[in-house]
């Protein structure tokens, strides 16, 4: 049984202030729990499953806080629609601010779509892109649906939060790649070792004071009629192109 304090207490993690004050974040399913308790560095404080998804993975288990729930439970605690079969509280990773020297470095602004901050994350891990430097106002990677879209590459992308005008500053020698709707046809680049790659938001693009660091104004060729491309798709293609 799930005592009314931890329901509480779980349920509060919901909320940015709540995982801020306690240093945790909340994990759901079998596929992203898995990935997480098999990453290096990965602590998990407090796990709440089903009594055959614990027996099943039992050797992943040991030393961990586990607790046998029913499903009804499970739907008590969950932050998703519909309820999986495990729900991890997670420690915060340490995050490091990024040296974009002899790396590939995103640099996302106002990426406020928890889905779309998610996904990205997931694609830089696809490309072994391993460090994000993101405006204070994109979503946060511990909201829950930031955590379901990586699907674990949250624990392997050093994501980082700043003022991007100040950071971009630090590191004026790294060469800046900004991603427009008009530029170089970032399909016929070659590819890169060392560079900073901006993505903005959907609405707004990028802020026009960072486009001042630009030294590269990329775009991805449009063929049809539509009047911009998601941000994570966006990302995913040029790093496709550049990665």
């Amino acid at each position: 049984m799930i005592s009314k304090s931890q329901v509480k207490y779980i349920q509060s993690l919901g909320q940015k202030k709540h995982r801020d004050e306690e240093q945790v974040f909340v994990a759901e399913g079998p596929r992203l729990v898995t990935d997480l308790l098999q990453s290096k560095d990965v602590i998990v404080t407090q796990l709440y499953a089903s009594s055959d998804w614990l027996e099943a993975n039992e050797q992943l288990l040991k030393d961990i806080n586990t607790n046998a729930v029913l499903d009804r439970e499970l739907e008590s605690i969950s932050q998703l629609k519909t309820p999986n079969k495990v729900i991890a509280i997670v420690r915060k990773f340490e995050h490091e601010e990024p040296i974009p020297q002899s790396n590939i470095t995103l640099v996302l602004d106002t990426i406020q779509d928890p889905g779309n901050m998610g996904t990205i994350i997931r694609i830089a891990d696809w490309f072994g892109v391993n460090q994000i430097v993101c405006s204070n106002d994109s979503a946060d990677m511990y909201n829950s649906k930031v955590v379901q879209a990586t699907m674990g590459s949250i624990a392997r992308v050093n994501v980082y939060y700043t003022e991007l005008h100040e950071w971009l500053e630090k590191h004026d020698e790294v060469r800046v790649y900004a991603t427009l709707l008009e530029g170089k046809d970032v399909t016929k680049m070659n590819t890169i070792k060392e560079g900073i790659i901006m993505i903005g938001n959907e609405a707004n693009g990028i802020d026009e004071h960072l486009l001042e660091f630009a030294n590269d104004k990329i775009t991805i060729p449009k063929k049809g009629k539509a009047d911009s491309l998601n941000a994570a798709v966006a990302t995913g293609i040029v790093l496709a192109c550049l990665a």
